[in-house]
């Protein structure tokens, strides 16, 4: 990370911006992220509103890498996308999946909290339906009997993305059932992310930019943690996206597809939608429009939120 900038440089090029949300996805309808103009590009910071500065400061190094540091050299132009289903009804799978043309995996919520696994299955048989792979993320909402017993109940998955909380969990599981364990929670939020390589607690990590710290540390944890990486959003603007699309590209392997295609989850966004083609995304960076900008515009006292908010994180930044 070069030197980082002064607080008033980074205030000065600042963009709050409210997207409205299709459907609910991770208890939200609408998603505030805060939007660096920098002069390398532009940068999100788009920590979720429950995080405290000590963790939300990891989301805003990644946007200022992303407005004040050149992007790393990349290997792909494209990037193959998987659908991402919300834990809807089984009855608006293929209106969710539309958004999505041409993918070919999809990654399913399950253990949504008030919801049964009678309802998680048929949202899954329903994708099941309509595309060939699906894999499912249940942000940790399983016990490991729970997980065991599910994993039996939803049938042939890719994998299982962080099924329960702990890594603990996750090595005793992986230990007790045949279907692959996907690390998300375990590798972003842990103050060890190779942990989980350590305990042998997944085969497959989910590595997202913004709450790493940046491209860069992504591109060092993918390296040394020794397994397949997938690279997804954390329901990024097209800023985001393009910060995901930009490390998966860099990757010198990528053997699966990758969460990055939320942006379809939004009503609006910074810009104009870009469709994915035959289940891929390009690989090219996201410059907002300033009439949308405008149109997007937080309100004043939630601008200010995330003004003070970012302030809070600058003494918590890596120097």
């Amino acid at each position: 990370m070069p030197p980082v900038p002064p607080p008033d440089d980074v205030l000065d090029r600042l963009h709050v911006v409210a997207l409205p949300m299709r459907v609910r996805f991770r208890g939200i309808t609408v998603r505030e992220v805060a939007l660096i103009d920098g002069p390398a590009g532009w940068g999100e910071f788009g920590a979720f509103g429950e995080y405290g500065a000590p963790e939300a400061a990891h989301w805003l190094a990644s946007a200022l890498e992303s407005a004040y540091r050149e992007p790393p050299e990349t290997s792909r132009d494209r990037i193959a996308i998987n659908a991402t289903v919300p834990a809807v009804a089984a009855a608006q799978v293929p209106e969710v999946l539309a958004r999505f043309p041409g993918a070919t995996t999809a990654k399913v919520k399950v253990a949504e909290p008030g919801q049964a696994l009678a309802e998680d299955i048929a949202r899954v048989e329903a994708v099941r339906d309509l595309v060939p792979t699906v894999r499912v993320d249940a942000n940790g909402g399983w016990t490991v009997e729970e997980a065991v017993h599910a994993a039996q109940a939803l049938g042939e998955l890719e994998y299982l993305e962080q099924p329960c909380k702990t890594v603990e969990e996750l090595a005793e599981l992986r230990r007790r059932i045949d279907t692959p364990i996907a690390a998300d929670e375990s590798i972003r939020k842990a103050d060890d992310p190779f942990t989980v390589a350590r305990l042998h607690a997944a085969d497959i990590a989910v590595l997202k930019v913004a709450p790493l710290g940046g491209i860069s540390a992504l591109l060092s944890i993918a390296e040394k943690i020794g397994m397949p990486v997938v690279v997804s959003s954390a329901i990024d603007s097209a800023v985001g996206i393009a910060a995901g699309l930009r490390a998966a590209a860099a990757l010198p392997q990528l053997e699966h597809a990758c969460g990055l295609g939320t942006g379809s989850l939004f009503v609006d966004d910074v810009v104009a939608p870009v469709q994915p083609q035959d289940g891929y995304l390009p690989v090219q960076p996201a410059t907002p429009d300033p009439a949308r900008l405008a149109t997007l515009a937080a309100a004043p006292h939630r601008r200010q939120w995330w003004i003070d908010r970012i302030r809070a994180c600058y003494p918590l930044l890596p120097r």
